[in-house]
């Protein structure tokens, strides 16, 4: 049995993989003064940058885009997200790559219309990286106000570093879950990944 690592230095590895892509860092700078709350990097860029670290790939390989979370409860109209949206997509359109800002209060309203569930409203942003499909995926990054990168990980980082993907248990989605392991298989062959029936 390999002894366990100790959750300080899995996590000085994580931030490490994820900060070896600058733009994860430059995209938050940029929106930095947008007065964003509980804003946040999550879901493919973070966790795929880990992969490729484990892997031996560049740090950017397989990334498509960016997703950047922020929860402001206050404010559940689509057409705030939408502006939101539109003025990160200005302030990142010279770095080449696709920046997508979501409010993740709204997150419950298209969710359950679109995969038939009932689940309630998130919390937070951390609460929306609490639910991700997978543990494997529930990482996030972020900046203390005074521009120092930290880590959200609600539940560690073993399910991360282990190169095994499975989802949760209340998996929404099967399908396209399955899909998706499809993809990212082909991408990062080392890994294994537990599909679903449908």
């Amino acid at each position: 049995m390999k002894p366990r690592i100790a959750r300080a230095e899995q996590e000085a590895f994580v931030l490490d993989a994820v900060l070896a892509n600058p733009l994860h860092a430059e995209i938050l700078r940029r929106v930095s003064d947008m007065g964003l709350p509980d804003c946040a990097l999550m879901a493919g860029s973070v966790y795929k940058a880990v992969w490729n670290k484990l892997t031996g790939r560049p740090a950017d390989h397989g990334i498509n885009d960016y997703d950047l979370a922020y929860f402001d409860a206050a404010d559940l109209s689509a057409e705030s997200e939408a502006a939101i949206a539109a003025r990160v997509v200005t302030r990142c359109e010279d770095l080449g790559v696709e920046v997508e800002a979501c409010n993740q209060a709204r997150v419950h309203l298209w969710f359950n219309a679109q995969y038939g569930t009932n689940r309630p409203p998130l919390r937070s942003t951390e609460d929306a990286v609490r639910n991700f499909a997978s543990r494997t995926h529930s990482v996030a990054l972020a900046c203390k106000p005074d521009g120092r990168p930290f880590l959200v990980a609600p539940f560690g980082y073993d399910e991360l570093l282990s190169l095994h993907v499975k989802p949760v248990a209340d998996l929404a989605g099967a399908a396209s879950w399955n899909r998706k392991c499809a993809a990212q298989k082909a991408v990062w062959p080392e890994l294994r990944f537990d599909l679903v029936d449908i």
